[in-house]
């Protein structure tokens, strides 16, 4: 891949994981309000557990990525 293509596809996952960051706020604050207000939570912890996994998935994705793209800059 040229460094053009890599520098789209990491702009891409940081993107995405800009929006993975923000969705697990978001979900840590439904637990909040569920637990809060007395309601089970399981399913938005388990939906929070998935986000995370995502996240790391995400991470994992830019730091290969990354190592690429400073192969293609030497």
């Amino acid at each position: 891949m040229d460094r053009a293509a890599l520098e789209q596809r990491l702009r891409q996952i940081e993107a995405k994981i800009a929006a993975v960051q923000q969705q697990i706020r978001e979900q840590h604050q439904v637990i909040a309000k569920l637990e809060g207000a007395g309601r089970p939570a399981d399913h938005a912890k388990y939906l929070l557990a998935g986000l995370e996994l995502l996240h790391t998935a995400y991470r994992t994705s830019r730091k290969a990525m990354l190592a690429q793209f400073m192969d293609a800059c030497e």
